[in-house]
């Protein structure tokens, strides 16, 4: 497949690269087999994380929800959430590489500020069985999944901003941090 150019649209293959991109740093094997499996290069995907950078830097006055909406079109869902005196919006669109997960996105009410970005389990997909460490497998859940699983979890600030760390109560050994990319499970540390 041809690399990129300025001119050509920034959409969903590419904003996938860009989710790879990030959990290379700790499952490059994995990112490797889906990068081959959305048939794009490795040149490929690093032009379209420099594409992604370029945008969220960009001067234009063009929100983060109109962002996602050119990349990915139309949210499959949106509607607003709220708990206590505090609401919000949400935004999910699919995934391929991931059919069971959507990207969510939270915002202030109005499509303001971005308030968190990850992967969520999609509506009616089936929740994997966490009991034990040996059920965190790379890619296996989401971050809120982890925490139910084994609760008290305690979330951590991770090491950038699509990073999340979860100080986790393992049944089978002593407490543990869990290590998640865009909201998408990678390793424990």
């Amino acid at each position: 497949m041809a690399g990129m150019t300025s001119s050509t649209p920034f959409g969903p293959i590419d904003f996938q690269l860009v989710l790879l991109r990030r959990m290379a740093d700790h499952q490059p094997a994995l990112v490797e087999d889906a990068r081959r499996e959305l048939g794009v290069s490795a040149a490929r995907m690093r032009e379209a994380n420099s594409r992604w950078q370029a945008m969220l830097r960009s001067r234009s006055p063009r929100g983060a929800l109109a962002r996602y909406r050119s990349v990915l079109g139309p949210p499959e869902t949106s509607g607003r959430r709220g708990a206590g005196d505090l609401e919000w919006e949400e935004h999910r669109w699919p995934v391929p590489l991931w059919p069971d997960l959507r990207f969510e996105l939270s915002t202030a009410v109005g499509g303001g500020t971005v308030w968190n970005e990850w992967l969520v389990r999609a509506p009616g997909a089936p929740s994997p069985v966490l009991r034990t460490a040996d059920d965190l497998t790379p890619w296996s859940c989401t971050v809120n999944e982890a925490a139910r699983a084994f609760a008290p979890a305690t979330p951590m600030e991770g090491s950038a901003p699509t990073r999340r760390q979860l100080y986790l109560t393992l049944p089978d050994g002593p407490r543990r941090i869990a290590e998640f990319a865009w909201g998408l499970y990678q390793r424990l540390l």
